[in-house]
């Protein structure tokens, strides 16, 4: 029978052990998934900001803001994710999809980064709509500038406008992604396992790079067509003139409706979907090469 004193120092040993065999401690696993996530944003706003910003106006315009902005989304979104995911599914042995364990893992973590991605989306639009009319905006030096006017103008939670819409499309548009990405991912993966052509490890990478495209580039779609109506609505109050306007995205969708009909909520989907697919199968690709060289094991 242990003592006292052996409790307590054997499951420290255990773990030392554990770790020494080559298991990674959960702090260093945590540090590596949030630099892999990292690497993903990085990755993401170079393929697929000059898409973004044709959208609403310019090239290249607000790129400072959204470099720092989707590298800390992305290092959380997927670092969360990952970590949320893992707890959640516990000592299950199951390589197959769990959607009980995504959808939770993937919307916990999109309403996180929901509250850095509001005040960094809202200067970023200010940022590429200023000069289209001169009438509604001052113009703006840069990115620091237009939060701190905003500040000044409208209060601390000027910054914050659009905070409803942003925490939904993120919650919601991130369970649809990590969702269809998993999916896909396992499905195409058992399709490919017994492929003579993946059976070196040249090939082998080839198909997990090809595998990475398809399901990256599906699931930025199905994100972007499940919630871009909330958008569409967050854009208009993040760049409403008016510091009253409401900040109810179901009112103003409503009120887009009823102006231009249906077409109106989904302003913007082909650029859009033609920035979602490469940006999105480069952030999966980047994510998944990081983790493997940082020796994150993917089941």
């Amino acid at each position: 029978m242990a003592t006292a004193h052996e409790s307590t120092i054997l499951p420290a040993l255990q773990e030392r052990k554990r770790v020494g065999n080559g298991a990674m401690s959960p702090a260093v696993e945590a540090a590596k998934e949030y630099a892999a996530g990292f690497a993903a944003g990085v990755a993401t706003v170079i393929t697929g900001h000059p898409f973004d910003t044709v959208k609403v106006r310019g090239l290249y315009k607000g790129a400072s803001s959204s470099f720092i902005g989707m590298a800390c989304e992305s290092s959380l979104l997927f670092g969360i994710y990952s970590q949320t995911k893992q707890k959640f599914q516990g000592e299950i042995q199951n390589n197959r999809p769990q959607l009980q364990v995504i959808i939770p893992s993937a919307a916990f973590a999109g309403a996180l980064i929901s509250f850095i991605l509001c005040p960094t989306e809202l200067v970023k639009c200010r940022m590429q709509v200023q000069g289209k009319d001169a009438a509604m905006f001052v113009r703006y030096n840069g990115p620091l500038e237009c939060a701190l006017k905003t500040i000044q103008q409208e209060g601390v939670k000027g910054i914050f406008r659009g905070g409803l819409s942003t925490f939904l499309r993120e919650s919601i548009g991130n369970a649809v992604f990590f969702s269809t990405y998993e999916l896909s991912r396992h499905h195409l993966h058992k399709q490919l396992s017994f492929s003579p052509s993946a059976s070196s490890h040249h090939s082998k990478v080839l198909v997990d790079t090809g595998i990475g495209i398809v399901t990256g580039g599906l699931a930025g779609t199905a994100f972007w067509l499940a919630v871009l109506p909330l958008d569409v609505a967050k854009t208009v109050i993040q760049t409403s003139p008016d510091p009253n306007y409401s900040r109810n995205p179901l009112q103003t969708l409503y009120a887009i409706y009823k102006r231009v009909g249906l077409s109106g909520c989904y302003a913007g989907l082909g650029p859009t979907l033609a920035r979602a697919f490469p940006a999105n199968a480069v952030a999966i690709v980047t994510w998944e090469l990081t983790a493997k060289f940082l020796g994150i094991r993917r089941d």
